[in-house]
């Protein structure tokens, strides 16, 4: 099991990385009057990044979800009848 310090760890550099990857600096070295599969250069950073970095949370915010029973099945009450 990762430890809660590691995941409050990760998420903050993936803010951080966020921050890095939409920044005017690096947002002007991919705006440009190039095409990509018919895409301007700059849309389609924004949105491989925008995607890459919504994958990354996923990841990090599955690896923190505790070990425990799994949910129960629809139809079945916990009562023991």
């Amino acid at each position: 099991m990762v430890r809660p310090e590691a995941k409050r760890e990760r998420s903050l550099g993936l803010f951080a990385l966020g921050l890095l990857i939409f920044s005017p600096p690096l947002l002007a070295i991919f705006s440009l009057e190039r095409f990509l599969a018919g895409l301007p250069l700059l849309y389609l950073y924004l949105f491989v990044a925008w995607a890459a970095l919504i994958v990354m949370m996923a990841l990090n915010a599955r690896e923190l979800k505790p070990p425990g029973r799994p949910p129960p099945r629809p139809g079945r009450s916990r009562v023991g009848f």
